[in-house]
């Protein structure tokens, strides 16, 4: 099965560790290591580790790089620093999400964007085709970098004894350049996809063993993408593909923090998310909990409580953490009141379920 699929430097360590692995996106990544329960809880409790390095790097530079990077994307490219990373979205014609990225500033014109897997080359294509009138260049260089992400509680304290960097006081969103860990040069981001503490180490592919090695010698619990999902479910974090895709823009999707509608620059999909912004989206993200057995799987139909259809489950699952089954649907904005019942289509059964305020976890 792998045999066709993208593989990351770690992907022969994967084997030896005995991991269940998958295809995701076109990539053979591991789905556990023990299991979905155990690594969630490691994160939540102690410290995990996750190979990430399946992400795509995207380097944007060239005199009108900030100017092209504030037309293609929602945020506001020029309220970016050397020092903090900014989420934004890269959006089409009429507000979908083409995806959801994080963007470094690394100089004065010069830009690392970090996108999901399955849309790099997407994402890539999308850019390109959009840069006629600008002077830029774009370059994936996907294939040169490595990632890990290590999350939890005691991730500052492990990451602390590899480095002589002073990380205690870094903040959400924060990074620094040329950190050197356990010898190796790489990024530190403090970022990650888990409502944990937590960090992004961007080093070079050939580096990837080394450093992961090193961190299971230290006691991290390694971790798959099954617990991935929980954890970023539980945290009330989007997955694009389900959450976010190109007929839910990013307001529909929660996300509208990170659309700046009032930018000095245009930007593609302006006029729908400006709309939206003033007048309130059509359907909206909301968090379910459902009050009887079952678990509510992207797709599934959401209905009110009289039986009309209202919408359809984006991701669910069943929290580790709580045992509660969890989701996050779309659903008409009128009904999205928090403690309001409604119904989830649960297979050929009904199941209630009621409104909840996201994150599921703080």
């Amino acid at each position: 099965m792998t045999e066709q699929l993208k593989k990351t430097p770690l992907f022969n360590t994967y084997e030896a560790m005995g991991a269940k692995v998958i295809d995701f996106s076109g990539w053979a990544l591991p789905v556990q290591f023990s299991s979905i329960k155990e690594e969630h809880i490691a994160v939540r409790e102690n410290v995990g580790m996750f190979d990430v390095s399946h992400m795509g790097e995207i380097f944007v530079s060239g005199q009108d790089a900030t100017a092209f990077l504030n037309y293609v994307l929602t945020n506001d490219v020029t309220k970016s620093t050397a020092t903090k990373a900014q989420y934004t979205i890269l959006c089409n014609e009429h507000g979908g999400t083409i995806d959801d990225l994080v963007l470094y500033k690394l100089g004065e014109e010069e830009y690392l964007l970090v996108v999901n897997a399955g849309n790099t080359e997407i994402d890539y294509e999308w850019l390109v085709k959009q840069a006629n009138d600008y002077t830029v260049s774009i370059d994936n260089r996907s294939n040169d970098f490595g990632q890990l992400a290590i999350q939890g509680p005691n991730a500052v304290d492990i990451i602390s004894e590899l480095t002589d960097e002073s990380i205690d006081d870094m903040k959400l969103f924060e990074f620094i350049r040329h950190v050197k860990i356990d010898g190796k040069d790489v990024l530190l981001s403090k970022s990650g996809y888990t409502g944990e503490d937590g960090f992004e180490i961007y080093c070079r592919a050939k580096d990837t063993v080394e450093l992961w090695d090193k961190f299971i010698e230290l006691g991290v619990e390694p971790c798959g993408l099954g617990a991935r999902d929980t954890l970023r479910l539980e945290a009330g974090l989007p997955l694009h593909g389900q959450d976010l895709s190109e007929e839910i823009t990013p307001i529909e999707a929660g996300v509208g923090f990170a659309v700046k509608v009032n930018k000095e620059s245009d930007f593609i999909g302006k006029d729908k998310l400006s709309e939206q912004k003033e007048n309130g989206p059509k359907v909206k993200s909301v968090g379910l909990e459902l009050l009887e057995r079952g678990i509510a799987r992207t797709d599934y139909t959401v209905l009110s409580e009289n039986g009309e259809e209202i919408g359809f489950v984006t991701s669910g699952t069943k929290s580790p953490l709580t045992d509660k089954s969890i989701a996050v649907a779309l659903i008409n904005s009128e009904l999205a009141q928090v403690d309001k019942e409604v119904i989830v289509q649960v297979r050929k059964k009904e199941v209630r379920a009621k409104i909840v305020k996201k994150p599921f976890h703080k």
